[in-house]
């Protein structure tokens, strides 16, 4: 396995001078659609594979939330079928602001890949730039991953609402959600209880690049996010708290991911909910 990159993000220009020495995946996705694919097969970085993030990058959902953790056997076989090697360098992307893309990142270092960089804009930044697009879908060489799961921290429903007293839990989700003003998906409005509102939005530059990392560090250290404060993420499924961490890392702040997130805690009707 090669060893962490220095930063977790990429610059278009930076990946189109490796020069094909690289797996990329296509994570474009949106919540509720339309599938990723199409956007896919419309125009892509040559080379890249479609990755589907509900396919691929999690388990059916179920008590454990929208979006659990796949198995580590199917995790393997998914990154195997898409090219993913142990010792080759790994580039995800998707449109634009990573929030899909941060998910790939941290499922492929949860499972023990330690060399997957975030193409930081995505998509439209690739475009921004002239670099190229190709229309046919493509299939790469079968890789060798060996899916290793513990490479990176998560939480489950108890630690989550420990760490929400004794440390910082910071809630990924736009701020009227996590009020209880409005739930667009989940059956219970309103968020774990001690949690801090910490939209992902706001990690991002209005183009979806992520903020520079004193920004960031300075936008967690308001928060309460310090050196030896222990600190974790969670969203409605798993998906914008992984860029949460992503954040987080760039700020070099590392966090644990509740992966089951806000899915998970209300399907234990008797979880406590806080609203405001």
């Amino acid at each position: 396995m090669s060893p962490s990159p220095a930063s977790p993000l990429i610059r278009p220009e930076e990946l189109a001078a490796l020069e094909g020495d690289v797996t990329i995946l296509d994570v474009r996705w949106r919540l509720g659609g339309p599938p990723g694919i199409e956007s896919y097969r419309e125009g892509h970085i040559p080379g890249a594979v479609f990755c589907d993030l509900d396919a691929d990058l999690a388990a059916p959902p179920g008590p454990e939330g929208r979006h659990p953790l796949p198995p580590a056997a199917a995790f393997q076989s998914a990154m195997r079928r898409l090219g993913v090697s142990d010792a080759r360098p790994v580039v995800v992307y998707d449109d634009a602001d990573s929030t899909a893309a941060a998910r790939a990142w941290w499922t492929l270092r949860y499972f023990g890949h330690g060399d997957v960089r975030v193409l930081d804009g995505g998509m439209r930044a690739w475009t921004q730039v002239g670099l190229p697009v190709a229309g046919d879908a493509e299939a790469g060489e079968p890789g060798d991953f060996t899916a290793r799961p513990g490479g990176m921290p998560v939480l489950d429903a108890d630690r989550a609402a420990e760490l929400a007293t004794c440390g910082v839990l910071l809630d990924a989700r736009a701020a009227e959600r996590y009020r209880g003003e409005v739930e667009p998906v989940d059956p219970v409005a309103g968020h774990i209880p001690g949690a801090v509102s910490a939209p992902t939005a706001q990690n991002v530059e209005p183009g979806g690049r992520f903020h520079d990392r004193e920004f960031l560090r300075e936008r967690f250290n308001v928060l309460g996010v310090v050196e030896g404060v222990p600190v974790g993420a969670y969203c409605g499924s798993g998906v914008t708290a992984a860029h949460e961490v992503l954040a987080l890392e760039i700020a070099g702040l590392p966090a644990a991911l509740y992966v089951g997130s806000w899915s998970n805690w209300v399907a234990d009707p008797a979880r406590p909910v806080a609203t405001g």
